[in-house]
């Protein structure tokens, strides 16, 4: 199995909209104002969708966007500040070995922007004990 898409709630399309793009994300599907599809710039992997609701209260999601490199994550988000976005972590080096900053998209979504290279698929407490 992989990894096809991930689904979260929205409940301002267009502020939504506008948010992932300027992360980054390629809208590829628009269907307003109940739905709206991303993927990736470089087009491979994993899509994220918004669904329209009319209440986002008590969502636990977490998405996690990977970065290139540590510099590439640093120069992101200082890119995004300089937009007008406001992080409420990082970016800061995390004991498991990822390097995060945080912040919530309009629905109140929490939001990781991250890098973590072979940590992610491959932590020192993997439990097949399989390296990089």
């Amino acid at each position: 199995m992989q990894l096809n898409q991930v689904t979260i709630g929205c409940v301002d399309y267009q502020a939504s909209v506008d948010f992932y793009k300027t992360l980054g994300l390629v809208l590829i599907v628009d269907a307003p104002p109940r739905y709206a599809r991303f993927e990736s710039a470089d087009g491979e992997g994993a899509t994220l969708s918004l669904h329209a609701v009319e209440s986002c209260a008590g969502s636990q999601a977490t998405i996690y966007f990977d970065h290139a490199s540590a510099a590439a994550l640093d120069a992101h988000v200082a890119e995004l500040i300089a937009r007008g976005h406001q992080f409420h972590s990082g970016p800061q080096d995390e004991s498991w070995g990822w390097r995060e900053a945080r912040l919530k998209d309009p629905a109140g979504n929490d939001v990781c922007l991250m890098y973590a290279g072979s940590a992610r698929r491959f932590p020192d407490w993997r439990l097949d004990g399989r390296k990089e």
